[in-house]
């Protein structure tokens, strides 16, 4: 039991309709669940019952379900009187797609640990349409029969559905066949290697089984769900949001990361909910705030202005107005920085999630790097192979064929592998993954695009690593977890490098959940060389293509000028295989290179209305507080 009272660092969110509890990193929020589970577990079996459990699929409950497995592995957690409810499944699908949820909870749990087989209970996908009805009414009455659910584990939607309850649907609905929402298909596209090959109807277990729960645990993670965990704990309770049901339960809590929790009140502006204790940055984000609220600039903001938007806290303890701004204006003035690794040639390592990052990111400070002289090195952590479309992959086969045969070069084997690749792509159904031959074929095009857009600003292509981590090779959406070999590959660049700086992505928004990975590998690395003492370089975070920081999280802002903002754009646009329609583009329709100049300039546009210089556009970065993620 020493476990379960470990310290979890969460912190209760005020203003909630639902009890709601923020976690610094992902792995605090996991073990949490877990905890909670297993102690659920152990507490039933010693009165000699079972635990009757609804799972959701998804890459939300992945971290708890690991420290599940841990807990089973390395602290004996019996997990045999465990009766798992799957809570849905998509219709239509093909025998053994790896889109399968059911193939999903085996391969991510129940392999892993001891519950019988017998004890865990899948809708099935591919029963025959005349027998759906059945299906589901037989799959309500294998719940009732066991008991109804102790407690169940649920994700969250973008458009708020949970398990595959989507929008209007009733309150007292059952397990039954449901036509997928257009954002639930566009959410889970890159699953399928594309949204047309989102099945259109799921089963699911109704939101009648799943509110009758004794137990509910609500997890929301990234910024991405910002918005709708807002409008579930703090809204009106709607079919619109079938999430907003929860307020209606008697013992349910929402475990957010602190991405997820971002656009709450009591974590975006605590002030108006309660006294609060006046930190520097709580300071800065007030005032940000309230330039926002009234369309001023920081200098013009009065007493007044902070008076009526309830403010009289902060006007009493650090006023006048005038002194607030003008702090506020200085700091915000100092974050202005055209030279961020400094005037004196250092070495600066630039870590690439994806091999396009780099350029989409940060391409405009890097040219700055390397015009002020740096030793500027770029690490591309993942092949990116899965995000190349077919016609790709067989027109550089068709290439390299044609190429061989005109000058005479092994033209057996090209024209044979050629003939492969046509072949597999011809054979291969909607949503599976690519042979080995092909994937090696996308990650080669990545490669190449990623050279020629790092040749573009400037860098040597000696100084371009590429690490292939392992926990991404799986040809899928769905990837291992960070293990040995990927620590030990980031271990050794940074060894053999020596980098006095380094840049990380810490866009935590990123649909795919590659950049928190990769994050979260580099970090583990940093955390172990500072447990031994070692000197760490600084570190500096970006954002991708999907979200910037607001203004009151920036730390360093690096103007970018036309023609460097150009030069960006031309490096952007050698990554041709992402150009003009990406494979994974997200819920954003503009393309890539337009997201990064948008928010370049969109940021720049951000600190003219506070009262600052008026830049062209800025990259924005934050310092790393040295902590996992």
């Amino acid at each position: 039991m020493e476990s379960q009272t470990k310290s979890h660092k969460a912190r209760p969110i005020p203003g909630t309709q639902i009890p709601a509890f923020c976690f610094e990193t992902v792995h605090e929020l996991a073990h949490y669940a877990a905890h909670i589970i297993a102690g659920l577990v152990r507490e039933r079996a010693a009165l000699g019952q079972k635990t009757v459990i609804g799972l959701p699929a998804g890459s939300t409950p992945l971290t708890t379900f690991r420290e599940l497995i841990r807990l089973h592995r390395e602290e004996s957690l019996d997990l045999s009187s465990v009766v798992l409810f799957l809570l849905d499944e998509y219709y239509g699908l093909p025998s053994g797609s790896p889109q399968s949820h059911r193939i999903w909870l085996h391969e991510q749990l129940v392999q892993h640990v001891d519950i019988p087989a017998e004890q865990v209970y899948c809708l099935d996908g591919n029963v025959h349409t005349s027998d759906v009805e059945l299906h589901c009414r037989r799959f309500d009455e294998a719940i009732q029969q066991a008991g109804g659910f102790d407690l169940v584990l649920l994700g969250i939607g973008m458009n708020g559905h949970i398990g595959f309850n989507e929008p209007f649907s009733a309150r007292r609905s059952r397990t039954r066949l449901c036509t997928l929402d257009p954002i639930t298909r566009r959410g889970v596209a890159s699953d399928f290697f594309g949204e047309d090959n989102v099945p259109t109807q799921a089963l699911t277990v109704g939101l009648g089984p799943i509110l009758a729960a004794r137990r509910i645990l609500l997890l929301a993670i990234g910024e991405h769900k910002a918005k709708i965990v807002v409008e579930t704990l703090e809204g009106s309770v709607t079919e619109r949001v079938p999430a907003s049901f929860l307020q209606e339960h008697g013992d349910v809590r929402t475990l957010l990361d602190t991405p997820a929790a971002t656009m709450l009140k009591g974590a975006s502006t605590p002030w108006l909910l309660r006294n609060v204790d006046w930190t520097d940055e709580l300071i800065k984000r007030a005032a940000l705030w309230l330039c926002n609220r009234t369309g001023k600039s920081l200098l013009k903001l009065d007493a007044d202005d902070f008076r009526a938007h309830d403010l009289h806290q902060l006007l009493r303890h650090h006023g006048p107005s005038e002194r607030i701004c003008q702090k506020v204006f200085q700091w915000m003035l100092d974050t202005i920085d055209y030279h961020p690794a400094g005037t004196q040639p250092r070495k600066t390592l630039c870590f690439s999630p994806h091999p396009d990052d780099d350029v989409i990111s940060m391409g405009g400070t890097l040219i700055r790097l390397i015009n002020d002289q740096h030793e500027v090195h770029i690490a591309y952590m993942t092949s990116g192979n899965i995000a190349v479309f077919d016609h790709d992959a067989r027109m550089v086969a068709d290439l390299v064929a044609e190429y061989n045969r005109i000058f005479g070069i092994d033209t057996e084997q090209s024209a044979k592998l050629a003939a492969e690749v046509r072949g597999s792509i011809h054979d291969k159904r909607p949503g599976q993954p690519d042979s080995e031959t092909i994937l090696n074929i996308k990650g080669l095009i990545r490669k190449n695009e990623a050279v020629a857009g790092a040749l573009a600003i400037g860098c040597r292509e000696n100084n371009l690593h590429f690490l292939d981590l392992p926990f991404y090779r799986t040809g899928t959406i769905a990837k291992k977890p960070v293990g040995p070999k990927d620590i030990a590959i980031i271990d050794e660049l940074l060894r053999r490098v020596r980098p006095d700086q380094i840049y990380v992505a810490g866009d935590l928004a990123d649909p795919h959940g590659t950049h928190r990975v990769c994050a979260e590998a580099i970090f583990t690395v940093l955390l172990q060389w500072k447990a031994q003492g070692e000197t760490l370089p600084d570190v500096l975070l970006y954002r991708g293509a999907w979200q910037e920081y607001p203004l009151h999280e920036i730390e360093i802002a690096v103007p970018i000028s036309p023609s460097e903002l150009a030069l960006k754009r031309q490096a952007i646009f050698m990554h041709e295989s992402q150009k003009d329609k990406a494979l994974f583009p997200g819920s954003d329709p503009r393309e890539f290179w337009q997201r990064a100049e948008d928010r370049n300039r969109g940021t720049a546009d951000n600190y003219n209305r506070i009262g600052l210089p008026e830049f062209f556009a800025l990259e924005a970065f934050a310092r790393w507080k040295g902590n996992p993620i």
